[in-house]
C-alpha cells in the first residue's frame, strides 16, 4: 500500500515517481490492449441497424395520460408480439436464412438431446421458433419518452435486409390494425343490423296484430257482458305489446346515436400511421471503433497502473527482510525498521534512503 502524505504535494510526487518508475508497464499493457482492440474490430462481424417511427395518433384530448400510456404500450405489445414476427419471418422467408438459424452452441445442444432422447427430432416448427427467437432479438420497439411516438430499429448483418425486413414489419403491423378494425367495425355493423332488424319486426308484428284485431271486429255486433270485457282486455293487451316493442325500438335507435356520438366526440380512438420512413443505414452501428479503443486504452492503463501497484507493494514487502538478512551476515548490530524510524525514510519511488548516522550504517561501515 502507498504510504501516507501529509499534503498533496507528497501524493503528486509520489504519483509522477509511479508513473516514471512503472511507464516500461503501463505502456506495455496499453499496447497489447490496443492490439486485442484491433484483432476484435478486424475479426468482428459488423451489424447494421436499421430505423424507423410510428405515432400512435389519439383522436380525442390527451388530459387522461394512464389511459394515453397505456394505449401507446398495447401498441408497443402488437410489434413485439409473435404474430408480427412470424408474419414477417414467413413473408420473407426469414426461416432459411442463416442469420436467424439457432447458433452453433444451441444446435450441439439440440443434436446432443435428441440423440439421447431427452427431445423430439427437429420440425418445421422448431425452425420458426428459433427464426422468432432471434428476430424478437434484433428488434427493438421502444417509447419515445412521454410522447405518442414509437421508435424502431432492426440490426443485421446486410443494410439492405434490416431496412427490407423493418419495412415488413411496419407494413405487417399497419395491415393487421386495419384488418382488425375493420374486422370488428364488421362484426359490429353485423351485429347492430341484426338487432334493429329484430326490434322493427317485434313493433311491426305487434302492430300488425292490433290492427288485424280491430279489422276482424268491425261489422261484428258488440258482445255483451263477459264476452265484451274479455275483447276489451285482449285489445288492451295486444295495444300494450305493440306500445312496448316501439318503444324498445326508438330507445335502441336512440342509445345508438348517443354511443356514436359520445364515441365521436370523447372516446380515445387511436390511429398508428408512419412518422418517418424506414432508413437505410450506410454505416455499421457496431462495433463501435472509437469506443472499443477507448475502452482499449483506458483498461490497459488502469491493467498496467494496477501491476506496477502490485510490484511497489511486493517490493516494500520483501525489503525490509533482504536488509535484515544482510544484517545478520555481516556481523552488524543494528536492523532497519522500515518507515517508522526518524533517520530511516521513504522516497516516493518506493526505496528506502538511510541516512549517515544511522546505527545500521555505523555497524557496517563498507557501506
Amino acid at each position: 500500500m502507498p504510504p501516507d502524505f501529509s499534503s498533496p504535494a507528497e501524493f503528486v510526487k509520489y504519483a509522477l515517481a509511479f508513473l516514471r518508475r512503472r511507464a516500461p508497464i503501463i505502456l506495455m499493457t496499453g499496447f497489447l490492449s490496443l492490439v486485442l482492440a484491433a484483432l476484435y474490430l478486424v475479426t468482428a462481424t459488423p451489424t447494421f441497424t436499421a430505423t424507423a417511427q410510428l405515432i400512435v395518433d389519439a383522436k380525442a384530448p390527451s388530459s387522461d395520460t394512464a389511459s394515453v400510456t397505456t394505449a401507446v404500450e398495447s401498441q408497443i405489445a402488437i410489434l413485439r408480439s409473435d404474430g408480427v414476427a412470424r408474419a414477417t419471418i414467413e413473408k420473407l422467408g426469414l426461416a432459411d436464412d442463416r442469420e436467424f438459424s439457432a447458433g452453433a452452441l444451441h444446435r450441439l445442444s439440440q443434436t446432443t438431446s435428441r440423440l439421447l432422447g431427452w427431445s423430439r427430432p427437429e420440425t418445421g416448427g422448431n425452425i420458426t421458433r428459433d427464426a422468432v427467437e432471434a428476430f424478437a432479438r434484433k428488434l427493438t420497439v421502444k417509447r419515445a419518452g412521454l410522447t405518442y411516438i414509437v421508435d424502431l430499429a432492426f440490426n443485421s448483418v446486410d443494410p439492405d435486409r434490416a431496412a427490407e425486413i423493418l419495412g415488413t414489419v411496419v407494413e405487417t403491423y399497419v395491415t393487421t390494425q386495419m384488418d382488425a378494425k375493420y374486422k370488428w367495425g364488421l362484426q359490429n355493423e353485423k351485429w347492430v343490423k341484426d338487432r334493429v332488424n329484430e326490434l322493427s319486426n317485434q313493433a311491426a308484428t305487434a302492430k300488425r296484430a292490433v290492427t288485424e284485431y280491430n279489422g276482424a271486429r268491425n261489422g261484428v255486433a258488440a258482445p255483451a257482458g263477459i264476452a265484451s270485457s274479455q275483447s276489451k282486455d285482449e285489445l288492451r293487451e295486444l295495444e300494450a305489446t305493440a306500445d312496448a316493442a316501439a318503444r324498445t325500438y326508438d330507445n335502441f335507435l336512440r342509445m345508438l346515436r348517443y354511443m356514436d356520438a359520445m364515441q365521436q366526440q370523447s372516446a380515445p380512438v387511436f390511429e398508428t400511421r408512419l412518422l418517418t420512413g424506414v432508413s437505410h443505414p450506410y454505416t455499421a452501428s457496431s462495433p463501435n471503433a472509437r469506443l472499443v479503443i477507448a475502452i482499449a486504452i483506458l483498461g490497459g492503463a488502469l491493467l498496467g497502473i494496477g501491476i506496477g501497484l502490485l510490484r511497489d507493494w511486493s517490493d516494500r514487502a520483501r525489503a525490509p527482510a533482504r536488509w535484515s538478512a544482510g544484517t545478520a551476515s555481516g556481523g552488524g548490530t543494528a536492523v532497519l525498521q522500515g518507515p517508522k524510524g526518524s533517520s530511516g525514510r521513504p522516497h516516493f519511488d518506493g526505496s528506502f534512503k538511510v541516512d549517515k548516522g544511522h546505527a545500521y550504517k555505523e555497524a557496517n561501515p563498507d557501506l
